[in-house]
């Protein structure tokens, strides 16, 4: 018989158990329906178990930590810190060299050769051809892109950045803003504002006078009207934006309106003989700043582009074939992959998902500034196509959040505690954890011609982001080898 003193003492079970659930969501859910608490621990794993990229996050976030942390903290002060301020409307061809040297359009997104555009790029393309003079119809036009008469260039390669399918010629009128603290300067065209218009992938007639309207009406008296204003602080009336429910990307309603009212004493001090027709169509372009807000955030990175050694994305583009993405770094290498679908959509009535092209466009740039998905949170306008609630909004912002760096000074987002967005991707923090940006966007129809057919959120591939970490760790890696 046993000894008492070595009787075990019995077991007592908890009358109620609390269940934290790491992984798969389907245990949560079931503890969920048996109605006892339990919270669920979203954990990956980092790099998704890939050896090569495991053993780089180490190294970076291990001998190379100081290095890049203090290049991240170069680059998140230019960002957050610098203050574009628009200095002038100009003529594409006087301040974009490449646009002098014979028929040259740029385009968004990476280089794509003609034979890879997609439908409603191809379409913008014939638009901005027949606008240019250089064919007289889209079909003429077509010939003259299939031939190579007209040459094709990535707006970004030459410090421009163009919204949704937009191709652009010499006689675009551009936005120039001046970052002067870093002495560089960045353009993207004036918007052709909705419906009937190139950049939305249309070559009808319509579009093709639409830019005709901005080449010899709209770009002039925008132009008087700036020079007659002075300089215009472009982040300050986003930052007022935000606080009014804007995410300046597919809402733009409240930039837009600030920056009219900005401009109204010299609009309409202008004597251009079609300063009405010019009123006409400003009144009716809720996307006017869309693209300024764009040329302000190239801004700011082409400046956080000249820091060495960051973990930090300053680049996303699409041109609706490809997606590229690039670091902080003078002579940073850009990285592929396919064009993303856009989700969580909201189509206009009739529409659906087999009518959608693959995501287009240089305004993901936004977001890498604090803007766009990542004011999400503040945003009615994006929380209709995420689920309809505030909540569903502020998920985006959260999960941006989750791979920056810091959040920013200036765009404080009210329905989000008045906590600034965040800013700053840093690569590390996105392959760890297998969350890449979101970028609210608009959809073109994918063959028709027919325009915009919605709006919603494409999720940048994660493909990208491995290849640019990959990058990052082989320099490093290398630089330190060589040093020792």
């Amino acid at each position: 018989m046993m000894p008492a003193a070595e009787i075990a003492t019995p077991i007592r079970l908890p009358g109620e158990v609390n269940v934290v659930n790491v992984g798969l969501p389907l245990f949560a859910d079931a503890i969920r329906q048996q109605g006892r608490p339990v919270v669920q621990l979203d954990w990956r794993i980092p790099g998704s178990g890939d050896p090569t990229v495991v053993a780089a996050l180490r190294r970076l976030y291990g001998p190379h930590t100081r290095t890049i942390d203090a290049a991240n903290e170069e680059v998140f002060r230019r960002l957050d810190r610098g203050a574009p301020q628009l200095v002038a409307v100009r003529t594409a061809a006087d301040v974009i060299p490449v646009l002098a040297d014979g028929r040259v359009l740029l385009h968004c997104g990476p280089r794509i050769s003609i034979d890879r555009v997609t439908d409603p790029l191809r379409r913008s393309m014939r638009a901005v051809v027949c606008a240019e003079g250089w064919a007289r119809t889209p079909e003429e036009a077509d010939v003259l892109l299939r031939d190579g008469a007209v040459r094709l260039e990535p707006a970004n390669a030459h410090g421009l950045v163009v919204p949704m399918a937009t191709s652009m010629g010499p006689s675009t009128p551009v936005w120039e803003v001046e970052l002067a603290e870093a002495g560089t300067r960045a353009y993207a065209p004036i918007g052709q504002g909705s419906g009937d218009v190139a950049w939305f992938g249309r070559d009808t007639p319509g579009a093709i006078e639409r830019l005709v309207l901005l080449q010899e009406a709209a770009g002039p008296v925008l132009a008087a009207a700036v020079r007659e204003h002075g300089p215009v602080d472009v982040l300050s009336l986003a930052a007022q934006a935000v606080a009014m429910g804007d995410d300046v990307h597919v809402r733009t309603q409240a930039a837009t309106n600030l920056l009219l009212r900005s401009l109204l004493p010299a609009l309409v001090a202008g004597d251009h003989p079609r300063r009405i027709e010019v009123a006409t169509f400003l009144s009716a372009n809720y996307l006017l700043f869309l693209s300024l807000g764009m040329a302000a955030a190239r801004a700011l990175t082409t400046w956080a582009a000249q820091v060495e050694n960051s973990s930090i994305v300053i680049g996303m583009a699409r041109n609706g074939t490809d997606f590229a993405a690039w670091l902080a770094g003078p002579s940073a290498e850009w990285f592929y992959a396919p064009a993303p679908m856009v989700g969580r959509a909201l189509y206009h009535p009739g529409r659906g998902e087999a009518d959608a092209s693959p995501d287009v466009g240089d305004s993901a740039v936004l977001e890498l500034v604090g803007l766009g998905g990542a004011v999400a949170a503040g945003s009615p306008a994006v929380a209709q196509f995420v689920g309809g609630t505030m909540a569903n909004a502020a998920e985006l912002t959260e999960e941006l959040d989750d791979v920056c760096v810091g959040n920013s000074s200036r765009f404080t987002i009210p329905y989000w505690g008045m906590k600034g967005s965040p800013v700053g991707v840093d690569v590390r923090k996105v392959v760890e954890l297998g969350i890449t940006p979101k970028v609210t966007t608009g959809i073109l129809h994918n063959s028709d011609g027919s325009g915009q057919v919605g709006a919603g959120v494409a999720e940048a591939p994660i493909e990208v982001f491995v290849q640019a970490l990959l990058a990052l760790d082989a320099k490093l890696s290398g630089e330190a080898g060589r040093a020792a």
